[in-house]
């Protein structure tokens, strides 16, 4: 093997300016594909985690939510509000009436 291994490994003392013989390099590659392993279970169990992650993104809505919440209604929003709240009476009202007629 002529490559060198210049990323940190706990398993392999290394020591600047001395190349890593086979058994040294071979040590390093095994903490790297280790440590690279770990990260990918990391990772698939956190996206195996639904009851979390539905957590997580409810949170997030209930944010984003409450941002717009917090903001002003326009004139245009507040208009249409009332003349939706005017119908539903109406519609509620004549309802009730038809009720009462038919009753």
């Amino acid at each position: 093997m002529t490559r060198s291994m210049t990323e940190y490994s706990p398993d392999v003392e290394y020591r600047p300016g001395r190349p890593l013989n086979e058994a040294e390099l071979l040590r390093a590659e095994i903490s790297h594909t280790r440590a690279e392993l770990g990260d990918t279970v990391e990772a698939l169990a956190a996206k195996a985690d639904v009851r979390t992650r539905a957590r997580e993104e409810a949170k997030r809505a209930v944010g984003v939510a409450r941002s717009r919440v917090s903001r002003p209604l326009t004139r245009r929003q507040l208009t249409v509000a009332a003349v939706s709240a005017g119908l539903l009476a109406g519609l509620i009202a004549a309802a009730v009436t038809k009720k009462r007629h038919v009753g």
